[in-house]
């Protein structure tokens, strides 16, 4: 799914996959979340509810640039930094071609449905 993101108000190319915690981010679309450090390996926010995680994909390491959804807390993260190793509670949701350092110091993030 194509998707606009803003970053700090810096257009970054970005897609969703077609997952159906993705599709359900997709129907809160559009959607501002201020984003804050974690561990320094990614930026993560609170979306207005959980997401669904039926059906969810094969567990795979976050990499820089993904984003993804931890299931548990039910945060929204954008990582910056490669993420630990695979995990059933962390699905992710599609990927943000941006660098690293701009990545780390994202204070918010916009994510509109692409026209």
């Amino acid at each position: 799914m194509d998707i606009r993101v803003t970053l700090d108000g810096q257009p970054v190319d970005a897609i969703l996959n077609d997952s159906p915690a993705a599709r359900d981010l997709a129907s809160l679309l559009p959607l501002t979340l201020d984003l804050e450090d974690f561990h320094g390996t990614e930026r993560i926010a609170d979306p207005p509810r959980r997401l669904t995680t039926d059906d969810a994909p094969e567990p795979t390491a976050a990499e820089v640039g993904d984003l993804a959804y931890y299931a548990p807390w039910g945060n929204f993260a954008l990582f910056h930094r490669d993420g630990p190793a695979p995990s059933p509670d962390l699905l992710i949701l599609g990927h943000i071609d941006a660098d690293a350092d701009q990545l780390s110091e994202a204070e918010r993030i916009t994510i509109e449905a692409a026209h």
